[in-house]
């Protein structure tokens, strides 16, 4: 059976500037903030089996005290970063992508899990590279892409070994992806930024942060009445209470 573990970055607040601000719900107020500040989790996932440990996105980079946050995360649940072999991001915006490198002491980029494959679609690859809006760092993205542990997705769909399927969506950036694990006995569905809060799963509306918005709430719809027809598990990668739920 494969276990599940959130690595919460914790709540932040963006805005316009997209810029990702700590908030601690139980000491600040929502209305303090820029109008038009949202409020999420920052949240990326491992899920366990008996052969793999994979990653799904990786996270803001953050550094404390010195230490990449998504290495400490990982070794307060008894994982290095060597341990990671399957690293899968659903696109490349900064939240989501900003731990899959750091630079360290001599300045120099280093993949932030040596020994794991990173499954990136290359279409949402090629887009970032080129893209001068504030939701990507290419800096951050390329010596992914450049080096020899990146996979590269493409099309519509299809598999990454016998237990996770991808299947290109395209509602929250122009190549996102989403990602469903199914070993035969359960499933688990990762839907980045197009599944990000159970609330999203529930009320229709279109939103101004999506790339193609009408089609984003499409696919929330489709998820959603798919995944309860198969009891789909739900990881939640922006959910400030929910990290994982059945619909």
């Amino acid at each position: 059976m494969a276990t599940i573990i959130p690595l919460s970055e914790g709540v932040f607040t963006i805005g316009h500037d997209k810029i990702f601000r700590p908030f601690n719900p139980e000491t600040e107020n929502l209305n303090d903030r820029p109008i038009g500040s949202l409020l999420v989790e920052v949240q990326p996932f491992l899920i366990v089996t008996d052969h793999d440990i994979m990653l799904f996105d990786t996270g803001l980079g953050f550094h404390i005290d010195g230490t990449l946050q998504i290495h400490q995360n990982l070794l307060r649940h008894g994982y290095r970063p060597e341990h990671v072999t399957k690293v899968f991001l659903s696109h490349l915006h900064k939240d989501h992508a900003g731990g899959m490198t750091y630079v360290d002491a001599n300045g120099v980029a280093q993949l932030s899990f040596p020994e794991a494959i990173y499954y990136i679609y290359q279409p949402e690859a090629e887009g970032a590279l080129q893209d001068s809006s504030l939701s990507y760092i290419p800096d951050e993205i390329r010596p992914v892409v450049q080096s020899e542990q990146v996979s590269w997705l493409q099309g519509e769909s299809g598999y990454i070994g016998a237990e996770v399927q991808f299947f290109f969506s395209g509602g929250h950036s122009k190549h996102h992806i989403v990602f469903l694990f199914d070993d035969g006995k359960e499933r688990i569905f990762f839907g980045g930024d197009e599944a990000p809060q159970l609330k999203q799963m529930k009320i229709k509306y279109v939103a101004k942060y999506d790339y193609d918005g009408k089609k984003a709430m499409e696919l929330r719809q489709q998820y959603a009445d798919k995944g309860r027809e198969e009891g789909w598990q739900f990881l939640f990668y922006h959910d400030v209470k929910t990290p994982v739920a059945v619909l």
